[in-house]
């Protein structure tokens, strides 16, 4: 699901680049509480079900290992471009003036959208290795 949202937010954003500078403020800052905590409530589960994906495959010394370290690798490649680009980008754009945005808004939202586009590729990936841990997993029947 992670994956998929920030498919969406990058055409969404690919969209909003004919907009002019108050119509982009206006949608941004209309966009940012949802978002957040949503974001939040998909990523952290996410982080927390590979790492443990991670720890189990460890244990068992699975073959599966390498592809769920690169998952997790990558999620929290996704988060520290959320962390340090994205999310001050975000806050910063919270004290805009829809009426007069400033003289470099679209730079500024040009380095948003690139930063994007690296953790949507990374959160691909990450969903990727995933799945192709699961589908190399061997299936274990269960016996009664």
């Amino acid at each position: 699901m992670l994956a998929g949202v920030a498919l969406t937010v990058l055409f969404l954003e690919l969209a909003l680049r004919g907009l002019t500078g108050p119509e982009y403020v206006r949608v941004r800052q209309a966009e940012y509480a949802p978002f957040t905590w949503f974001i939040g409530i998909l990523l952290v589960p996410t982080l927390v079900a590979v790492v443990i994906l991670v720890l189990r495959a460890r244990a068992e010394r699975s073959p599966e290992l390498r592809r769920l370290a690169w998952a997790l690798g990558l999620l929290l490649v996704a988060l520290a471009v959320s962390l340090v680009v994205n999310g001050p980008i975000n806050v910063e754009q919270m004290d805009w003036s829809v009426q007069a945005p400033p003289g470099d808004w679209a730079r500024v939202r040009d380095r948003w959208q690139i930063a994007h586009a690296v953790r949507t590729v990374a959160l691909v990936l990450a969903f990727c290795c995933v799945s192709a841990a699961a589908l190399d997993r061997p299936l274990r029947l269960v016996r009664r």
